[in-house]
């Protein structure tokens, strides 16, 4: 008896509804759409351009890191011994990156810069100084999240750690960098002098 009812009330409710006729699911306004801005376009022709500033930077959504938590991230083929030498300051910094009361945005600007500088000038070991705050969502913290969540993306990345205390500690973050091809060619250069 309920479906009956519940049937009608929806007959009721739809009475003079049509189903559409142009499109595939979508209404028509009658407006035209629109062109894009120059600023859209910009951001666009950024997004696409060499792969430096890749999509996932632009990401609004970040889960924050505990204040607390130190950041430790290798790929798969780096050696825990590297990670924690890494981690302790065992190779000497080459270049650092000062984000400290930055905003998000200009972060996000910068990172990608710093880091295709550094592997253009065959750098392995950065570090990037972000501080951090008490509070989970401090501005120190947030940023620090973000840097956890965007160092992954890049290819060059192959290890960060959270600095030892004497480097900074949990408010600044060491990074190793794939060694260039340019470098990789003088190692094996050099392992033949070595052999004769």
């Amino acid at each position: 008896m309920t479906d009956l009812h519940d049937d009608a009330d929806f007959q009721a409710l739809m009475g003079d509804v049509k189903p559409l006729s142009r499109g595939q699911g979508r209404a028509h306004t009658g407006q035209t759409r629109r062109v894009p801005t120059e600023a859209q376009l910009a951001k666009r022709e950024s997004a696409a351009g060499d792969g430096a500033g890749r999509d996932i930077l632009s990401d609004d959504f970040v889960d924050l890191v505990p204040p607390f938590d130190p950041l430790d991230f290798r790929r798969d083929g780096i050696q825990r011994g590297v990670a924690e030498r890494l981690r302790q300051g065992g190779y000497p910094m080459q270049a650092s990156l000062h984000l400290l009361r930055r905003p998000v945005e200009e972060a996000r600007q910068a990172l990608p810069a710093f880091l295709r500088e550094a592997v253009e000038h065959d750098l392995r070991s950065v570090m990037i100084v972000h501080g951090r705050g008490r509070e989970i969502d401090s501005p120190a913290n947030v940023l620090r999240s973000y840097l956890a969540k965007w160092l992954p993306a890049f290819d060059e990345v192959q290890a960060f750690a959270s600095a030892s205390q004497a480097d900074g500690g949990l408010g600044a973050t060491w990074v190793m960098l794939r060694k260039s091809e340019r470098a990789r060619a003088a190692n094996r250069e050099r392992q033949q002098k070595r052999r004769g």
